[in-house]
Protein backbone atom coordinates (compact mmCIF):
# COMPACT_ATOMS: atom_id res chain seq x y z
CA UNK A 1 0.00 0.00 0.00
CA UNK A 2 1.54 3.42 -1.33
CA UNK A 3 -0.08 6.60 -1.83
CA UNK A 4 3.03 8.40 -2.96
CA UNK A 5 2.51 10.19 -6.36
CA UNK A 6 -1.32 9.23 -6.43
CA UNK A 7 -4.27 12.08 -6.25
CA UNK A 8 -6.01 11.71 -2.62
CA UNK A 9 -9.51 13.11 -1.79
CA UNK A 10 -9.98 13.53 1.97
CA UNK A 11 -12.91 14.96 4.08
CA UNK A 12 -12.37 15.76 8.14
CA UNK A 13 -14.63 13.04 10.22
CA UNK A 14 -15.18 15.35 13.82
CA UNK A 15 -15.77 13.87 16.80
CA UNK A 16 -12.55 12.71 18.14
CA UNK A 17 -11.23 13.96 21.83
CA UNK A 18 -7.29 13.28 20.76
CA UNK A 19 -6.45 13.10 17.25
CA UNK A 20 -7.15 14.50 14.29
CA UNK A 21 -9.35 12.11 11.85
CA UNK A 22 -10.06 12.03 7.98
CA UNK A 23 -11.86 10.35 5.75
CA UNK A 24 -9.39 9.48 2.74
CA UNK A 25 -9.53 7.92 -0.90
CA UNK A 26 -7.38 7.39 -4.07
CA UNK A 27 -8.94 8.92 -7.24
CA UNK A 28 -7.75 5.33 -8.56
CA UNK A 29 -8.93 3.44 -6.01
CA UNK A 30 -13.10 2.09 -4.67
CA UNK A 31 -11.66 1.73 -0.92
CA UNK A 32 -12.45 4.18 1.68
CA UNK A 33 -9.85 4.70 4.44
CA UNK A 34 -9.96 6.19 8.11
CA UNK A 35 -7.02 7.68 9.09
CA UNK A 36 -5.86 9.16 12.18
CA UNK A 37 -3.32 11.69 12.47
CA UNK A 38 -1.57 11.90 16.02
CA UNK A 39 -2.88 14.60 18.11
CA UNK A 40 -0.72 16.97 20.12
CA UNK A 41 0.85 15.61 23.38
CA UNK A 42 -1.03 12.28 22.88
CA UNK A 43 2.39 10.79 23.30
CA UNK A 44 2.20 10.85 26.71
CA UNK A 45 -0.53 8.33 26.93
CA UNK A 46 -0.12 6.37 24.14
CA UNK A 47 1.82 3.70 22.96
CA UNK A 48 1.84 3.65 18.95
CA UNK A 49 2.96 0.08 18.27
CA UNK A 50 0.87 -0.91 21.38
CA UNK A 51 -2.46 0.46 19.95
CA UNK A 52 -1.59 -1.04 15.94
CA UNK A 53 -0.94 -4.29 17.78
CA UNK A 54 -4.53 -4.24 19.63
CA UNK A 55 -5.89 -2.80 16.50
CA UNK A 56 -4.30 -5.70 14.35
CA UNK A 57 -5.55 -8.49 17.13
CA UNK A 58 -9.23 -6.81 16.94
CA UNK A 59 -9.48 -7.54 13.28
CA UNK A 60 -8.02 -10.85 13.63
CA UNK A 61 -10.76 -11.59 16.02
CA UNK A 62 -13.63 -10.03 13.99
CA UNK A 63 -14.31 -7.40 16.69
CA UNK A 64 -12.64 -4.24 14.49
CA UNK A 65 -11.34 -3.28 11.02
CA UNK A 66 -8.61 -3.85 9.13
CA UNK A 67 -5.62 -1.79 9.56
CA UNK A 68 -2.69 -0.89 7.62
CA UNK A 69 0.94 -0.25 8.47
CA UNK A 70 1.85 1.83 5.81
CA UNK A 71 3.02 5.60 7.59
CA UNK A 72 2.68 3.84 10.82
CA UNK A 73 6.82 4.47 11.24
CA UNK A 74 4.97 8.14 11.61
CA UNK A 75 2.38 7.28 13.93
CA UNK A 76 -0.41 7.63 11.71
CA UNK A 77 -2.96 4.85 11.61
CA UNK A 78 -4.92 4.11 8.93
CA UNK A 79 -8.36 1.12 8.66
CA UNK A 80 -10.75 0.78 6.47
CA UNK A 81 -13.41 3.21 6.87
CA UNK A 82 -16.49 1.25 7.90
CA UNK A 83 -19.51 1.65 6.39
CA UNK A 84 -22.85 1.15 7.11
CA UNK A 85 -22.84 1.60 10.66
CA UNK A 86 -23.12 4.40 12.76
CA UNK A 87 -21.64 5.63 16.19
CA UNK A 88 -23.40 4.31 19.31
CA UNK A 89 -24.77 6.31 22.39
CA UNK A 90 -25.64 5.72 25.77
CA UNK A 91 -28.91 5.37 24.56
CA UNK A 92 -28.45 2.33 22.41
CA UNK A 93 -26.82 0.39 25.31
CA UNK A 94 -30.34 0.98 27.19
CA UNK A 95 -31.33 -2.38 24.52
CA UNK A 96 -30.47 -5.51 26.47
CA UNK A 97 -29.66 -6.95 23.06
CA UNK A 98 -26.87 -4.19 22.51
CA UNK A 99 -25.40 -5.19 25.78
CA UNK A 100 -25.24 -8.18 25.28
CA UNK A 101 -23.58 -7.95 22.35
CA UNK A 102 -20.96 -5.35 23.87
CA UNK A 103 -19.86 -8.21 26.52
CA UNK A 104 -19.71 -10.86 24.08
CA UNK A 105 -17.04 -8.89 22.00
CA UNK A 106 -15.69 -7.37 25.50
CA UNK A 107 -15.31 -11.67 26.67
CA UNK A 108 -13.73 -12.35 22.69
CA UNK A 109 -11.03 -9.54 23.29
CA UNK A 110 -10.35 -10.32 27.12
CA UNK A 111 -9.64 -14.25 26.04
CA UNK A 112 -7.20 -13.57 23.30
CA UNK A 113 -3.50 -13.92 23.78
CA UNK A 114 -2.08 -11.64 25.75
CA UNK A 115 -0.67 -8.08 24.35
CA UNK A 116 2.97 -6.81 24.12
CA UNK A 117 2.08 -3.78 26.30
CA UNK A 118 0.93 -4.59 30.35
CA UNK A 119 -0.93 -1.15 31.64
CA UNK A 120 -3.07 -1.36 34.24
CA UNK A 121 -5.44 1.22 35.91
CA UNK A 122 -2.98 1.84 38.76
CA UNK A 123 -0.37 2.81 36.40
CA UNK A 124 -2.78 5.39 34.16
CA UNK A 125 -3.27 6.90 37.16
CA UNK A 126 0.35 7.24 38.25
CA UNK A 127 1.60 8.08 35.07
CA UNK A 128 -1.04 10.71 34.60
CA UNK A 129 -0.16 12.51 38.32
CA UNK A 130 3.26 12.51 37.21
CA UNK A 131 2.62 14.43 34.31
CA UNK A 132 0.18 16.58 36.32
CA UNK A 133 3.11 17.39 38.38
CA UNK A 134 5.37 18.38 35.58
CA UNK A 135 2.66 20.52 34.18
CA UNK A 136 2.30 22.54 37.37
CA UNK A 137 -1.63 21.83 37.54
CA UNK A 138 -2.99 22.90 40.99
CA UNK A 139 -5.06 19.81 42.43
CA UNK A 140 -8.75 19.95 43.68
CA UNK A 141 -8.07 20.70 47.36
CA UNK A 142 -9.47 17.55 48.00
CA UNK A 143 -7.57 15.40 45.91
CA UNK A 144 -5.14 14.34 48.65
CA UNK A 145 -8.60 12.20 50.16
CA UNK A 146 -9.28 11.07 47.07
CA UNK A 147 -5.44 9.85 46.28
CA UNK A 148 -5.73 8.17 50.09
CA UNK A 149 -8.53 5.98 48.78
CA UNK A 150 -7.47 5.37 45.82
CA UNK A 151 -4.36 3.37 47.45
CA UNK A 152 -6.63 1.60 49.87
CA UNK A 153 -8.29 0.23 46.73
CA UNK A 154 -5.24 -0.46 44.73
CA UNK A 155 -3.93 -2.25 48.05
CA UNK A 156 -6.88 -4.50 47.99
CA UNK A 157 -7.13 -5.02 44.23
CA UNK A 158 -3.58 -5.95 44.60
CA UNK A 159 -3.92 -8.45 47.27
CA UNK A 160 -6.80 -10.59 45.65
CA UNK A 161 -4.62 -10.88 42.80
CA UNK A 162 -5.53 -8.84 39.51
CA UNK A 163 -6.80 -10.87 36.37
CA UNK A 164 -4.65 -9.66 33.46
CA UNK A 165 -5.90 -9.98 29.83
CA UNK A 166 -5.93 -8.02 27.12
CA UNK A 167 -8.54 -4.52 27.46
CA UNK A 168 -9.41 -2.40 25.64
CA UNK A 169 -9.70 0.58 28.24
CA UNK A 170 -11.59 3.08 25.99
CA UNK A 171 -15.46 2.74 25.86
CA UNK A 172 -16.49 5.97 25.05
CA UNK A 173 -19.67 5.16 23.41
CA UNK A 174 -19.22 6.56 19.47
CA UNK A 175 -16.39 3.98 19.69
CA UNK A 176 -19.18 1.24 18.87
CA UNK A 177 -20.48 1.18 15.51
CA UNK A 178 -23.60 -0.83 15.35
CA UNK A 179 -25.53 -1.54 12.05
CA UNK A 180 -28.80 -2.21 11.57
CA UNK A 181 -28.83 -5.48 12.16
CA UNK A 182 -27.51 -4.89 15.78
CA UNK A 183 -24.28 -6.05 15.54
CA UNK A 184 -21.21 -3.88 16.40
CA UNK A 185 -17.46 -2.85 15.42
CA UNK A 186 -15.02 -1.59 18.04
CA UNK A 187 -12.72 0.69 16.89
CA UNK A 188 -10.16 2.98 18.37
CA UNK A 189 -7.57 0.85 20.71
CA UNK A 190 -5.55 3.45 21.28
CA UNK A 191 -5.54 2.42 24.84
CA UNK A 192 -5.31 -1.14 24.93
CA UNK A 193 -3.49 -2.83 27.16
CA UNK A 194 -2.83 -5.97 29.73
CA UNK A 195 -4.92 -4.96 32.56
CA UNK A 196 -7.68 -6.74 35.17
CA UNK A 197 -10.60 -7.96 32.99
CA UNK A 198 -13.00 -6.34 35.59
CA UNK A 199 -11.63 -3.01 35.18
CA UNK A 200 -13.00 -2.67 31.54
CA UNK A 201 -16.46 -4.02 32.28
CA UNK A 202 -16.34 -1.64 35.29
CA UNK A 203 -15.50 1.51 33.24
CA UNK A 204 -17.86 0.39 30.40
CA UNK A 205 -20.84 0.74 32.91
CA UNK A 206 -19.42 3.70 34.23
CA UNK A 207 -19.19 5.38 31.02
CA UNK A 208 -22.70 4.25 30.10
CA UNK A 209 -24.18 5.11 33.32
CA UNK A 210 -25.55 1.48 34.21
CA UNK A 211 -27.65 0.56 37.15
CA UNK A 212 -26.80 -1.55 39.47
CA UNK A 213 -29.30 -3.87 38.53
CA UNK A 214 -27.64 -3.22 34.78
CA UNK A 215 -24.45 -4.19 35.90
CA UNK A 216 -25.64 -7.52 37.79
CA UNK A 217 -26.91 -8.11 34.15
CA UNK A 218 -23.64 -7.78 32.55
CA UNK A 219 -21.89 -9.77 35.35
CA UNK A 220 -23.95 -12.66 34.97
CA UNK A 221 -23.48 -12.61 31.21
CA UNK A 222 -20.26 -11.74 31.30
CA UNK A 223 -19.12 -14.83 33.96
CA UNK A 224 -22.49 -17.15 34.27
CA UNK A 225 -22.66 -15.82 37.84
CA UNK A 226 -23.09 -12.59 39.77
CA UNK A 227 -20.63 -12.81 42.14
CA UNK A 228 -20.08 -10.62 45.88
CA UNK A 229 -16.36 -10.67 45.04
CA UNK A 230 -17.02 -9.54 41.49
CA UNK A 231 -19.25 -7.66 41.80
CA UNK A 232 -17.05 -5.20 44.87
CA UNK A 233 -14.32 -5.17 42.12
CA UNK A 234 -16.37 -3.58 39.45
CA UNK A 235 -17.93 -1.20 42.49
CA UNK A 236 -14.04 -0.38 43.11
CA UNK A 237 -12.69 0.29 39.39
CA UNK A 238 -15.77 2.30 38.13
CA UNK A 239 -13.92 4.91 40.65
CA UNK A 240 -10.65 4.23 39.52
CA UNK A 241 -11.73 4.31 36.15
CA UNK A 242 -13.27 7.83 36.77
CA UNK A 243 -10.43 9.16 39.22
CA UNK A 244 -8.66 8.10 35.89
CA UNK A 245 -10.39 10.09 33.32
CA UNK A 246 -10.46 13.49 35.40
CA UNK A 247 -6.67 13.12 35.54
CA UNK A 248 -6.45 12.51 31.65
CA UNK A 249 -8.80 15.55 31.24
CA UNK A 250 -6.56 17.86 33.47
CA UNK A 251 -3.81 17.43 31.40
CA UNK A 252 -6.06 17.54 27.80
CA UNK A 253 -7.51 21.26 29.05
CA UNK A 254 -3.86 22.02 29.69
CA UNK A 255 -2.20 20.76 26.05
CA UNK A 256 -5.23 20.18 23.41
CA UNK A 257 -5.93 22.64 21.13
CA UNK A 258 -9.59 20.78 20.19
CA UNK A 259 -13.10 22.38 20.87
CA UNK A 260 -13.90 20.03 23.42
CA UNK A 261 -14.61 21.25 27.16
CA UNK A 262 -12.30 18.55 28.93
CA UNK A 263 -12.82 20.87 31.93
CA UNK A 264 -16.57 19.79 32.12
CA UNK A 265 -15.49 15.80 31.39
CA UNK A 266 -12.95 15.69 34.45
CA UNK A 267 -15.08 17.79 36.57
CA UNK A 268 -18.00 15.04 36.05
CA UNK A 269 -15.25 11.94 36.39
CA UNK A 270 -14.28 13.30 40.00
CA UNK A 271 -18.02 14.28 41.02
CA UNK A 272 -18.54 10.53 40.60
CA UNK A 273 -15.12 9.55 42.18
CA UNK A 274 -16.40 11.71 45.10
CA UNK A 275 -19.98 10.09 45.31
CA UNK A 276 -18.61 6.42 44.95
CA UNK A 277 -16.66 6.94 48.15
CA UNK A 278 -20.04 8.53 49.97
CA UNK A 279 -21.84 5.31 49.26
CA UNK A 280 -21.68 2.37 51.97
CA UNK A 281 -20.51 0.01 48.92
CA UNK A 282 -17.02 1.53 48.94
CA UNK A 283 -16.12 0.05 52.31
CA UNK A 284 -18.18 -2.92 51.99
CA UNK A 285 -16.13 -3.60 48.22
CA UNK A 286 -12.78 -2.68 49.93
CA UNK A 287 -13.22 -6.15 52.65
CA UNK A 288 -15.35 -8.30 50.10
CA UNK A 289 -12.95 -8.84 47.73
Amino acid sequence: MSWRDKQILYTPVYGGFSNSNWRVRTVDDSRTYFVKLPGRGTEQFIDRRAASEASRRAFELGLGPRTYDYLSHRGVEIADFVEGRRPCTIRDFRNAHVRATAVSLYRTFNRSRCLSLTKTVFDMIEEHLDQLRRLGVRLPADFRALYEQYLLARSALEAAGLDLVPCYNDPAPANFLIADDGSILIVDYEYASNNDRCYDLAVWCGEMFFSAQTENEIIESYFGRVDPAIQARIFLYRMLGDLKWSAWAMIQNCMSPLDFDFFKFGALKQMRARAALQDPRWERALRSL
